[in-house]
């Protein structure tokens, strides 16, 4: 099972286990299951409140779902992505650090979640 630590300067960081290969719980289903205040607004993926990084800690490669198009659309309005990030990301594989909590499944990989609270 993953480790997920939630990570913000006004809380103690908090850390819980995600069910590895659920395919279907969110950064934000975990955090308010766990009581750990991200700031969210839709839960849709739509207006961006959610903004979390994920750090990937471990010697695993990232193993992240990648961005769908919907949330690359928001990260770009909030000025996280820019298209040579986008085009890197693609081109190496790899997930990208700015998520949107209400989107991101995490996979079997210990992560650190930094984010804003409600």
């Amino acid at each position: 099972m993953p480790l997920i630590t939630f990570s913000n300067p006004d809380y103690k960081d908090k850390t819980v286990y995600a069910v590895a290969g659920s395919f279907t719980e969110t950064v934000l289903k975990i955090a308010t299951t766990n009581k750990i205040p991200i700031s969210f607004n839709c839960g849709e993926g739509d207006c961006g409140s959610c903004l979390i990084k994920v750090k990937y800690i471990g010697d695993k490669s990232p193993m992240g779902y990648h961005l769908e198009e919907k949330e690359v659309k928001v990260l770009q309005e909030l000025g996280k992505l820019k298209k040579a990030d986008i085009d890197k990301l693609m081109v190496d594989d790899i997930p990208s650090e700015w998520r949107l909590a209400c989107q991101f499944i995490p996979r079997d990989e210990d992560i650190v979640v930094e984010y804003e609270t409600q």
